[in-house]
């Protein structure tokens, strides 16, 4: 299909579902997040354009949307349980013996390294972020991520002054939820 093509049928496309669909979604999320769910449907239908049936469309449409709808309850989900572990940790009363001054050897190491490799080592010991996940968040490859994260934690023993690795597993407690 040429793109002349692709973009008229869209647009009839488009006019078709727009106006059901804003309704189907309206009646699903608050009002602020209409736009963002139907544009979202919207480039789904634009992507998968040859995908979408001729006959009858809206209820492909609507599958579309409710896949999108499912991806921002669990985003909104996601961003939930991040504000909830980062006030946990806040007001978390500090373990005995751990102070302000606590751990300043790992805090100097890691301020010695670069940016990058610091946040991907943030992301692994503090968020419990496997290296896919890392990945995700820093735009790198899994295969980057986990070489740039072994390198990052023979450094920073190196600069600890241990000989072993830093790190190793994270306990199952202290793990992100999956």
């Amino acid at each position: 299909m040429s793109d002349t093509d692709a973009t008229a049928r869209f647009t009839v496309l488009a006019r078709e579902v727009a106006l059901p669909l804003r309704r189907y979604v309206a009646r699903r999320v608050d009002p602020a997040s209409v736009d963002d769910v139907v544009s979202d449907v919207f480039l789904v239908l634009w992507r998968r354009l040859s995908d979408v049936p001729a006959e009858d469309p809206l209820p492909w449409t609507y599958a579309v949307a409710r896949g999108c709808l499912a991806n921002r309850r669990r985003s909104a989900a996601r961003h939930l349980r991040l504000v909830d572990r980062l006030a946990r940790s806040r007001t978390k009363s500090p373990s005995p013996g751990e102070g302000p001054g606590e751990h300043a050897d790992v805090h100097a190491a890691l301020a010695g390294l670069r940016e990058l490799d610091r946040e991907i080592v943030m992301l692994w010991a503090w968020e419990g972020l496997p290296p896919k996940e890392i990945a995700a968040v820093t735009g790198l490859t899994a295969n980057a991520v986990s070489i740039r994260l072994h390198r990052a934690k023979k450094e920073l023993a190196r600069r600890i002054g241990k000989t072993g690795p830093i790190g190793g597993q994270i306990p199952d407690e202290e793990r992100r939820p999956r």
